[in-house]
């Protein structure tokens, strides 16, 4: 799948470029509003990340524009602001995600992913630790012939784990990278969904389990 990269700061477009690159997109970079415009206009692109703050150009008037052209390739906005007004001035531009900066890497590449999903572009990969399966395309975790499907933010949670296991995530980086901008949500939701997905383990059998670490957070761990 091809991704357009529209970013000012040259190590931080390079990087993203390697990264997405990685995980089996191909990106072309840009790096003014200008050159933004042309390429996407072209809608050769099955999704774009755009910076708002770029010479030239800014991302919400290159968004504006491409949308008032019938551009419909989704687009996530990729900035330093992260102010409530901002959010809502990318959405009415059009936007389909916000991804406030500093972020973590496997933050936007979910993000990319499920907007990806939300056009019906996604070609879906299966995660796999331990005997479990987690089914990116159909939000299911699966065990030894047995499915259990997830709701939106317990698929999110789930992938966040099964992308780092074994490794300790606290409940304030789960609720960043999974609720972010959303204010309105406090920290018991990641216990309850943390709960939520722990029941659905064990309805499907699998050895795997989501451990606490006392004040620390939790992990993916194999008792198998």
């Amino acid at each position: 799948m091809r991704l357009l990269v529209a970013e000012d700061d040259l190590d931080l477009a390079e990087a993203l470029t390697v990264f997405l690159e990685k995980n089996q997109y191909t990106v072309d970079a840009v790096h003014d509003g200008s050159a933004a415009l042309d390429y996407a206009g072209t809608g050769e692109y099955d999704a774009i990340i755009l910076d708002i703050m770029m010479p030239k150009l800014d991302g919400l008037q290159v968004l504006t524009r491409l949308r008032e052209g019938s551009v419909s390739t989704p687009v996530m906005l990729l900035t330093a602001k992260g102010e409530k007004d901002d959010r809502v001035a990318g959405f009415n531009s059009g936007a389909d995600d916000y991804l406030p900066k500093p972020f973590a890497p496997d933050e936007l590449l979910a993000r990319v992913r499920a907007m990806l999903r939300r056009t019906g572009d996604y070609k879906p990969t299966v995660l796999r630790f331990g005997d479990l399966e987690l089914d990116c395309g159909s939000s299911t975790l699966q065990c030894r012939g047995r499915t259990e499907r997830l709701s939106g933010r317990e698929f999110q949670v789930m992938e966040l784990f099964m992308r780092s296991p074994q490794v300790i995530l606290s409940a304030e980086r789960i609720m960043e990278r999974v609720w972010g901008w959303d204010a309105e949500a406090e920290i018991n939701v990641v216990w309850v969904h943390i709960s939520n997905l722990r029941k659905k383990l064990t309805v499907v059998g699998s050895s795997v389990a989501i451990r606490a670490s006392r004040g620390l957070g939790y992990s993916l761990e194999d008792a198998g």
